[in-house]
């Protein structure tokens, strides 16, 4: 990440706060809405090409159009990503051609009725996890090939600390509640990116790291999708009135992503979320996991089981490798 990045640490981080990013690439999946889009619209302006990974690019392109009405200073680049398609992120993947400096695990689903990807994983787990998963192994060449430090950043949740793995029905074949699944897979975004950091250290890819985080309670369509997809207009009704009452703005509840994706002060394993009330609104913060997100030995079975279903080795040797020959490559370049 820059060099000039900044933390006031004062406990009061804000956009004011993001680095110029003149140069470097962010990838953001689910970019078109919500805080995806915000995340978007604010590492934009700080000077950053930003890929938006879009499952429909016809929405990516009037999100991205949106944006650069604003004036922003970086690039702005629609590509096709969907996270319920193995083929899709394979492809997308394949199509990202330089230095990733960032990338924002950010899309997902909520709470909806039991469905399945096209590769037959049970949607909340394929699409929060398993997607995200099989993207960040797939471009973790690329991430360090960046020159300097790179991030993964994988989007939580505070209702992760409702989860458990059941590894003997992580599909929810025998037994699903939409509430449950959606918290097991934000449990295993937890134990995911703590593992990646882990492995990272490991192999000695020290400057690629892995942060998680949540949003807290933040205003989204996030929240009207399981409603909708049940036909449940009340709920919806519901849900919307919640969400002007008590939930914080996008701009606001983008803020952990943010910091998690440039902050400095961070090495690597963090957990960021809003440090205000009940953690679900405020300024970014360090905070603790459930202990579940601790268990190092589910992290690895969950590892496992995650390359099996989708196919993804991380190549941490090639990961290693092709950092030490962007290290080389700038020590000559300034000779």
């Amino acid at each position: 990440m820059s060099p000039n990045a900044s933390d006031p640490g004062d406990g009061r981080w804000t956009h004011d706060d993001l680095p110029a990013m003149d140069g470097e690439t962010v990838v953001v999946t689910g970019a078109n809405s919500g805080l995806g889009l915000e995340a978007t619209r604010a590492f934009a302006r700080v000077g950053a090409r930003v890929v938006m990974a879009c499952r429909s690019t016809e929405r990516g392109h009037v999100a991205r159009a949106d944006v650069e009405q604003e004036g922003v200073a970086g690039e702005l680049e629609v590509r096709e990503l969907d996270l319920a398609d193995l083929d899709s992120v394979r492809a997308f993947a394949d199509g990202v051609d330089a230095p990733v400096d960032a990338l924002c695990n950010n899309a997902g689903v909520m709470a909806i009725p039991r469905s399945e990807t096209a590769d037959g994983f049970e949607t909340q787990f394929g699409v929060n996890h398993l997607g995200h998963f099989a993207l960040t192994g797939l471009l973790l060449d690329r991430l360090a090939a960046a020159d300097g430090e790179a991030r993964v950043v994988t989007q939580s949740s505070g209702l992760h600390e409702d989860g458990e793995m059941e590894f003997d029905d992580l599909q929810g074949e025998r037994d699903y509640d939409k509430w449950d699944a959606y918290a097991r897979s934000k449990l295993a975004n937890v134990l995911f990116g703590y593992e990646l950091d882990r492995r990272l250290r490991g192999a000695g890819v020290d400057d690629v790291t892995s942060v998680v985080c949540h949003p807290g309670y933040a205003a989204t369509n996030l929240q009207l999708r399981g409603p909708e997809a049940e036909g449940s207009r009340l709920r919806v009704l519901a849900m919307k009135a919640a969400n002007t009452a008590f939930a914080q703005s996008p701009e606001r509840g983008v803020l952990p992503m943010l910091y998690a994706a440039t902050s400095p002060a961070l090495d690597g394993g963090e957990y960021v979320g809003p440090g205000g009330f009940r953690n679900m609104r405020g300024y970014p913060a360090v905070q603790e996991s459930s202990p579940a997100s601790h268990d190092e030995g589910d992290a690895r079975r969950l590892w496992g089981v995650s390359e099996d279903l989708t196919g993804v080795t991380y190549d941490f040797t090639a990961a290693r490798e092709a950092r030490a020959d962007g290290a080389s490559g700038s020590a000559a370049a300034g000779d």
